[in-house]
């Protein structure tokens, strides 16, 4: 993309989960590792892998593919670990793989489709096309925040583990 940088544009770290393509604001991502054992939390639903410790915050480990139930929560050297920075907390997603920054216009990204009951589509920003693929925006703070995950009352109220 050329051009000058604009306001009226935005950064994502795209990355994969089974066969689609997803993306995230890059200002969220604090950093990008490799998975590592996790401490399991009794009782948390099976998407929330676990907590550790990251230079000595205790950072809970929610994997997308199972939350989203797309593709397969196989845990090697491959699997990718996006930190995120949200709110006062930090909080690590497993995705399959991280792809590229992209820039997108706002002109370029089309609100979500309404699912009706089945979809809870408070968690997409949005649609856009970027190349020949289909990337879905997340609204990773509403997803992170959410009633379900129970990780904050709200962004700037961590809910203690």
């Amino acid at each position: 993309m050329s051009g000058s940088i604009s306001d009226n544009s935005q950064e994502f770290l795209t990355f994969t989960l089974g066969d689609e393509h997803y993306g995230l604001e890059i200002m969220m991502v604090k950093e990008i590792r490799g998975y590592e054992a996790v401490t399991k939390i009794a009782n948390a639903p099976p998407f929330v892998k676990g907590v550790l410790n990251l230079r000595g915050d205790i950072v809970p480990i929610i994997d997308l593919r199972l939350k989203f139930n797309v593709g397969s929560a196989i845990y090697n050297e491959f699997t990718i670990v996006i930190m995120l920075s949200i709110g006062v907390r930090i909080v690590g997603i497993v995705v399959d793989a991280v792809s590229d920054v992209v820039r997108l216009q706002k002109d370029d990204i089309k609100p979500p489709p309404e699912f009706g009951a089945a979809f809870d589509h408070q968690f997409l920003h949005g649609l856009s096309q970027v190349g020949d693929t289909m990337v879905i925006l997340l609204n990773i703070e509403s997803l992170i925040s959410s009633k379900e995950l129970g990780l904050f009352d709200s962004a700037e109220n961590p809910v203690s583990i």
